[in-house]
């Protein structure tokens, strides 16, 4: 392929995460995260379940380096959604940036904690009351759900290989 065939191409080479992206999206948007696990059914409830299934993606491929463009590109198209997202409630062009800037703060900072707990280097419910329900725990028994949720997609995350997940191949630890 040419210098300018690559520079006007019209293809886009992050549209191959496409299909693991909107598996992560369908697995946040279960319902028994919302109802048994009681994370609030909201805008910010939505985006922190979502950003809690993509934390533990990126974290399962994050230590195969050959895996570095594809989270690169899985994380543009997340940004690229998110962006979409806030212009659709109707947040004006001149703060989306600011407001996606947060956003992947708060992305980053919720998969560092993910991360943290995974590991055994801190608690897994305080991490998801603090991150998941942003400090209002809604009960035991909802925080436990979700935690043991949480670490059953991790085990069966584990054990796909990265071409199966690539293609969006997730285990359903909601149902």
């Amino acid at each position: 392929m040419s210098f300018f065939s690559r520079i006007f191409s019209q293809d886009n080479p992050n549209e191959a995460m496409q299909p693991l992206y909107q598996a992560i999206v369908a697995e946040g948007r279960r319902l028994a995260w919302y109802e048994q696990g009681e994370v609030p059914d909201s805008i910010d409830g939505r985006f922190d379940m979502i950003a809690a299934i993509f934390s533990l993606v990126v974290i399962r491929l994050e230590d195969e380096r050959e895996q570095a463009q594809n989270l690169a590109w899985l994380t543009e198209i997340f940004i690229r959604d998110m962006d979409g997202q806030i212009r659709q409630i109707g947040i004006s062009d001149v703060v989306v940036g600011k407001h996606v800037g947060r956003m992947m703060g708060a992305l980053g900072g919720r998969m560092g904690a993910y991360r943290e707990a995974l590991q055994g280097k801190e608690d897994l419910n305080e991490a998801l009351i603090r991150n998941l329900y942003r400090g209002n725990s809604p009960g035991q028994s909802a925080v436990e759900f979700v935690a043991t949720k949480i670490r059953l997609f991790e085990t069966q995350l584990a054990e796909l290989s990265s071409a199966d997940i690539i293609s969006g191949q997730l285990p359903v630890a909601a149902s």
